[in-house]
């Protein structure tokens, strides 16, 4: 199965790797969370991650049998190899990572999407001049302590600024909580990513259906 990209499949887009997910498996998270209707997944397993390369490759094919189960897309952070090996229908990259110009190249021939973050007016610019982005991820839109390194938070206001900029959709990332959504979808923005609005859910279903809610889909 292969997802082509739409807009829509950002509105509820999951982003979890095993240190989000401390004394549980992923895949039964995984599984909750396809249950209550997410859009997209990201495998993003990094940090405090305890998994050896072999894990996290027999990890990331369950993954990503489950999304394709679900006909939900199956995306992987960062790493090109894993992504190639995985088969999976999207790639996303950050600007430290590597450049976005050799990991479309990489995919080229591949039926794989590729996203890319961007957090300043500077670094949209440049990704609207690159042919082959299909998203552009942005935050934090609030404090957030899923990353450590993570950019100044730049709210509605930075975040409208850079959807109206922006040539392709955009995904809001960083210290969402459901009572921001409309306030996300106001600026513009396709939908959100999330790590702990999920895996701290105490409701999964309900807090899943308000991000579908929030953002028409396409």
């Amino acid at each position: 199965m292969s997802v082509t990209f739409e807009p829509g499949l950002l509105r509820a887009y999951f982003v979890a790797g095993s240190q989000d997910v401390p004394g549980q498996d992923l895949r039964d998270v995984l599984a909750t969370m396809l249950k209550a209707g997410i859009t997209a997944f990201q495998f993003r397993d990094k940090g405090a991650s305890q998994l050896t390369p072999e894990q996290r490759v027999a990890l990331g094919s369950d993954l990503r049998d489950q999304c394709h189960e679900a006909s939900v897309p199956f995306i992987v952070d960062d790493d090109v190899d894993l992504a190639l090996l995985l088969q999976a229908d999207g790639i996303h990259v950050g600007q430290s990572d590597e450049k976005i110009t050799k990991v479309l190249n990489a995919v080229a021939d591949r039926d794989m999407f590729v996203g890319l973050s961007c957090n300043t007016a500077e670094q949209v610019a440049k990704a609207n001049q690159i042919k082959g982005i299909s998203y552009i991820g942005s935050g934090p839109i609030y404090p957030t302590t899923s990353k450590a390194d993570a950019d100044p938070v730049m709210g509605v206001t930075g975040l409208k600024a850079l959807v109206e900029q922006a040539t392709v959709p955009i995904v809001a990332i960083g210290g969402v909580a459901v009572a921001s959504l409309p306030a996300i979808a106001a600026t513009g923005a396709a939908g959100v990513a999330v790590i702990t609005l999920l895996t701290q859910s105490t409701d999964p279903q309900a807090d899943t259906a308000a991000m579908r809610m929030a953002f028409v889909a396409g």
